[in-house]
């Protein structure tokens, strides 16, 4: 989280000078213009950016836990044969 509000810190400092605010703004409006031109699929592609990280969030937060492994000396604990002095 530290990464982005670092990213965010210097992205602010971009959009106080004209040029640079210009320059993103203009990648920007030129990404709308692309999507458009090639819409089937660059929606696709959109779709794919989206999807397949949060797909991938959902099966790591739905798979099942390994189970616990036994101890090998829980047997040992009440142990019933042991002669006693």
């Amino acid at each position: 989280m530290a990464i982005l509000g670092t990213i965010l810190f210097g992205v602010m400092f971009l959009f106080l000078a004209s040029g640079p605010r210009k320059m993103i703004f203009g990648v920007l409006t030129g990404a709308g213009d692309w999507v458009d031109m090639w819409a089937p699929y660059s929606y696709v592609a959109l779709a794919l950016v989206v999807l397949v990280p949060a797909i991938a969030a959902i099966v790591l937060i739905k798979w099942p836990q390994p189970p616990e492994p036994e101890n090998p000396l829980a047997r040992y604990k009440d142990a019933a044969d042991v002669l006693e002095d």
